[in-house]
């Protein structure tokens, strides 16, 4: 594994740095942590909200997280934060990468969206805060990835050009 600090501005292909790992098996294990809590039966306001808003933290990494599958499935060019928490798991570089490149790191992404929302729908019990929490949360991202994320990806599958951006620039 190259570590971040031998980065030398050059785009390269690292591994995930293995705390982004570690940050985000520690979330899902806390996560999974509170949901045994709230099903041993706490009736708890906090922990019932805290088990819906972990569970759409976690369905945000997943959705980052199957952004970067589709990314790496197409050997794309990406370059990780130096920071614990930067609120992407990656850039996505268009400059060097291409159209159908793009289009798979999309694609990812929305898969693992709905493959979360299936998985709160398949698992969450519906009928207490903690699903509700949950469900709407994601509700809530999938509202945002309609509106921030599938317009650009229309445009590229359509011909437009790469988007420019946060997400698309190498951090400073």
């Amino acid at each position: 594994m190259v570590p971040l600090a031998a980065w030398n501005g050059s785009w390269q292909r690292l591994v995930v740095p293995h705390v982004t790992i570690v940050r985000d098996f520690l979330l899902t294990a806390l996560m999974f942590l509170v949901w045994s809590i709230e099903r041993s039966g706490a009736r708890s306001a906090a922990v019932q909200i805290a088990a819906g808003v972990l569970t759409a933290i976690v369905g945000f990494l997943l959705h980052e997280w199957a952004h970067l599958a589709g990314a790496r499935w197409t050997a794309s060019h990406v370059r990780y934060p130096n920071r614990v928490l930067a609120p992407l798991l990656f850039h996505f570089d268009c400059k060097t990468n291409d159209r159908s490149q793009f289009l798979a790191m999309s694609y990812g992404g929305y898969l693992g969206s709905f493959v979360g929302v299936g998985l709160i729908l398949l698992l969450a019990p519906l009928d207490r805060l903690s699903g509700q929490v949950a469900l709407g949360l994601a509700g809530v991202g999938m509202v945002v990835t309609l509106l921030a994320e599938v317009p650009t990806t229309v445009r590229v599958l359509r011909g437009g050009a790469l988007p420019t951006g946060y997400a698309f620039d190498p951090p400073k």
